[in-house]
Order: C-alpha cells, then structure tokens, then sequence
C-alpha cells in the first residue's frame, strides 16, 4: 500500500501556510485562520493538499501514538485502557491518575520518579474542581502522565536509566526517533522539548498523516495494531470526557484521531485514508472544523461530521457566525452512477 522508499528529510522553513477556514460573523468574513491540510487515499497518495505539508513542524502530542508503539516494541506489556493512556493528552478526571499510579506501581516505582512538569488538570471543569478544592499542580494531574508512567516502566524493564529517561540520547528516545522516523518514513529534522519535558520530533505534516495510516492498517495483533485498538476502544483514556476528539472516533467507525497542542490534528481510517491537519495560529477552534472537513473530503459520509462544525458565534447570546472551513474542503460530490 505504502512505498517503502524513504520520503526526503522535511525542510526546514517557514512554512508556507494558506487560509484554511475563515470565522464568518453575519455573513461577513471577520478573521482567517491559516494553516496547512493533507488528505491521503486508501493507496497512500495525496488527494488534497492545503499550504504546506512537506515543511518541517512538531506534531507535539499528535505524535504520542508514536511513543506508545517505540515502548511496546521495546518490551512494555500495556493493552486496553491503560495503553490508551500511554498515549494520552489525558483530561486530569481520577481514573486517568489512577491509571498512572497504576502504571507506576505495576513498574514498582512512585510519582517521585516521573519527570513531566507539574500542572493542573487539562480539563477544564476538572480544573475548576480542582481549584476549588485547594489542590496544588501535580505531575500525576499533568496530561502526560500516563506516558511518563510508561516510559518509566519500559526503562526500567530494559535496565536503562530512570532519572535519565527524557535525554534525547537516552536509549529509550533514540527508539522512539527510529520509530518516528520509521512510521513518518523520513528523517527528523530537528530534536527540542515538549512542554512535559520529553524530546520532541519535527517532521512534516504529510509524514504524520503517513504515520497514522501505518497504525490503522497494520495486521491484528501487532504492536502498531495494538496502540490503535487502544485508543480507539478506550478513547477517553486518551483524552477525556467531552473531548472533541473522543468524540470524533466514537462517531466515525474506525477512526483513529490523536490532537497536539498548537493546532494539530490526525486521524485515520482502517483501510488508510488519513488527515492531518496544522493550523498555524495554534486556534482550537478551527483544529476540529478543518480535520472534519478533511475528513468529509476523504470520503466520510458528511452526516457523521455534523457535530463537529465548530461551536457557533453568538451576538447577544444568539448565534451570528461560525467558523467555515474554506471552500477547497468541500466534499468532491459522487460522480453520477458511482
């Protein structure tokens, strides 16, 4: 299905992003959100592609999958929910700490030994909960936690170093790059930290579309096959309660789909259909609107998507606008007798 030649190290440039959706108030366009888009088909190609897909940029946790897959490979025995956390830009509710803790204790180690960044809950009710109950940032409460768990674990069964962990050079993040590298099917252009601390990968857009379509059509039981099943079966293990992007899985069969802060989305189909979707302003609220429509435009059947048009604009508490992907997303309509 997909080529086995490597792709070309992405460049490294400014990238040349283009309007991707506009924020359209009473029928006049109010602002423009740009950014890059690219659809995949079944057999690998492009069919779509919006500004700049071959630009180097850093899919930031869109590429959690990625990590959850270099740790199975390296030995880490996690199936079902709590691999779903493995790959989590979890929410902060108790069963995603209950889910680290448990990590941590089955690695036999405390949250002492993780090294992601205190925080507060992602969620934000979750977080309003826990401000009124005078709780402090922690790093269990951090949305990284159950990867920083993980990886834990997988250092420790393989004799690698815990409080080294999170170096670029640290066995554990040289297997992660080759699996980046493998999955994306180019080289990592550049190497800095995430906000949790981890190394993190640039690559290009069109590599980590490349890299969600090699987990959902990789053979049953395999470990890519096993971080999609995860997901996909325990989508608020990812993520959280009300979160768009469990959402968009439960109402698209098959559908894997992974967020990254700064605007990025991925999400693929069984048979390999992909998108990935970069906004350049970093906008939530043009991430989802644009990955739907991409995903109309891959041939999802539209009516699937409907929720995920993007809340509307309200003026004086009725709604005015709302955001519209451009019009180079529309659906292709059905070639007559097709």
């Amino acid at each position: 299905m997909y080529s086995s030649s490597p792709a070309p190290a992405p460049v490294v440039r400014e990238p040349r992003h283009t309007p991707v959706a506009h924020l359209v108030r009473g029928g006049i366009v109010e602002g423009v959100h740009h950014g890059s888009v690219v659809v995949l088909g079944a057999d690998g190609r492009v069919q779509l592609q919006l500004g700049d897909i071959e630009a180097a940029f850093y899919p930031r946790s869109a590429l959690k999958p990625l990590q959850a897959l270099a740790m199975l490979r390296a030995g880490l025995p996690l199936d079902g929910a709590l691999l779903s956390l493995a790959a989590a830009s979890h929410s902060g509710e108790e069963r995603h700490l209950d889910g680290a803790r448990r990590i941590l204790e089955l690695a036999g180690l405390g949250e002492d030994d993780l090294r992601n960044v205190p925080d507060m809950p992602y969620g934000p009710a979750v977080r309003d909960a826990w401000v009124r109950a005078g709780r402090e940032p922690s790093r269990l409460a951090q949305n990284c936690s159950g990867k920083h768990a993980a990886m834990l674990w997988t250092a420790k069964l393989n004799g690698w170093s815990l409080p080294g962990y999170l170096d670029p050079a640290h066995p554990l993040q040289r297997a992660v790059a080759d699996t980046v590298e493998e999955l994306t099917g180019q080289p990592i252009a550049r190497v800095t930290v995430d906000g949790c601390g981890a190394p993190l990968f640039s690559v290009s857009l069109h590599g980590l579309a490349r890299a969600a379509a090699r987990l959902t059509t990789a053979a049953p039981g395999t470990p890519e096959a096993r971080v999609a099943d995860a997901m996909r079966e325990h989508a608020e293990m990812a993520s959280g309660a009300g979160r768009d992007v469990a959402e968009l899985m439960r109402a698209v069969p098959g559908l894997l789909a992974k967020d990254g802060f700064e605007g990025v989305q991925v999400a693929a189909l069984p048979d390999g259909r992909a998108v990935a979707v970069k906004i350049a302003d970093g906008a939530n609220r043009a991430r989802i609107p644009v990955a739907a429509a991409a995903l109309a435009r891959a041939g999802v059947d539209p009516a699937a998507l409907t929720a995920f048009a993007g809340e509307p604009l309200l003026g004086g508490g009725e709604p005015v606008g709302r955001i519209r992907p451009v019009p180079a997303l529309d659906p292709v309509p059905p070639r007559a007798g097709a």
